[in-house]
């Protein structure tokens, strides 16, 4: 098929429009949420999801690479950052919207409150701990602390929450701007492409447990002794391989019972 003979019908609005006339405002504000809901926050779930343990690394010799949550706290700050903006830009113009518009509003607003609880979320979700945090070997995460446990529920439970109502109220935002077709397959696709991977890796066993990704599997650290949250989680049979460890120390836990702890090689 000729592409020239294509483009004029990928740049005509989807109703079949003779023109497309939107607001600058407008413009900017779907530019800006698409760039957020549809490309650095999906990114940063499938950064967080499924490489705690990066491709090639000596797991669980080596453990805790933070190239995951260096690039999912970089996706997160900008599409939240974006989010903000596109806000800022449509905030008090929803006089004489369309019944559309204004749940387009109101979805996006909902959005917008569920990327704020995950970001204040992950200002409280406490203290790291275990044998390589200089402060000490307890911590809300090392021990599962019942704040920890709340914390991992509702952060990834909130979170595919609201990536699921963002496809929604994209695709809503782009029919009430009666988007160009070319956009409308562009987010198709990329959405698709999203699903696909997440699939691919998913199958792949990729999903591996964060604790384990930073502690390992042996049965001492009192995190393995606990389910996995979330669902589809991967994680290896707690055990102790003495050929992992290089030192022991006895430290009270949060009973005050005293355990024997590991320290890692890589500390």
């Amino acid at each position: 098929m000729d592409l020239a003979a294509c483009l004029p019908w990928l740049l005509a609005p989807a109703s079949g429009a003779a023109e497309h006339h939107l607001a600058p405002w407008a413009a900017w504000h779907g530019r800006l949420m698409v760039l957020a809901w549809a490309v650095l926050l999906p990114l940063g779930v499938l950064v967080a999801r499924f490489f705690k343990v990066m491709p090639g690394q000596d797991w669980p010799r080596r453990r805790d690479h933070k190239a995951w949550w260096h690039a999912h706290r970089t996706l997160q700050t900008a599409g939240l950052a974006a989010m903000a903006a596109a806000l800022w830009l449509a905030w008090g113009r929803g006089g004489g919207a369309t019944a559309a518009a204004r749940w387009h509003a109101g979805m996006g607003l909902a959005v917008a409150v569920l990327g704020a609880l995950q970001a204040l979320g992950g200002w409280l979700r406490g203290s790291k701990g275990g044998p390589t945090d200089p402060r000490g070997m307890r911590g809300d995460h090392y021990d599962m602390s019942r704040r920890r446990i709340v914390f991992e529920l509702l952060h990834k439970g909130l979170g595919y929450l609201a990536l699921l109502l963002a496809v929604a109220t994209v695709a809503l935002g782009l029919a009430v701007a009666d988007a160009p077709r070319w956009m409308w397959l562009g987010v198709g696709l990329w959405w698709i492409a999203w699903v696909v991977a997440f699939a691919v890796l998913q199958r792949q066993g990729r999903c591996i447990d964060t604790y384990q990704s930073i502690w390992g599997p042996a049965n001492l650290h009192p995190g393995n002794r606990r389910p996995p949250i979330g669902w589809g989680v991967r994680r290896q049979d707690s055990a102790m391989d003495p050929s992992l460890f290089r030192t022991w120390r006895s430290m009270p836990q949060a009973s005050d019972r005293k355990i024997r702890y590991i320290r890692h090689d890589d500390t």
